[in-house]
């Protein structure tokens, strides 16, 4: 563990961005920090897609993929 605590790494697409953030809980706690609805992104997790009752651990890599309509 750093010192700043239990940390996650999330790499957004298609935006590219990539962010450390102090780690939720779980899928459901990542997706209301990054002010997002249930349908607006994929988690995953490796080659996991994770549901919103999932847990995160730290040191977790999350890739966040957003599928919002783009019409």
């Amino acid at each position: 563990m750093n010192s700043r605590g239990p940390m996650i790494t999330v790499h957004m697409i298609p935006t590219g961005q990539t962010r450390e953030i102090p780690k939720p809980n779980t899928v459901r706690q990542l997706m209301n920090r990054l002010k997002l609805r249930q349908m607006d992104a994929l988690i995953i997790r490796g080659d996991e897609m994770l549901t919103f009752d999932r847990s995160i651990n730290d040191g977790d890599h999350i890739t966040v993929r957003l599928v919002g309509s783009r019409g």
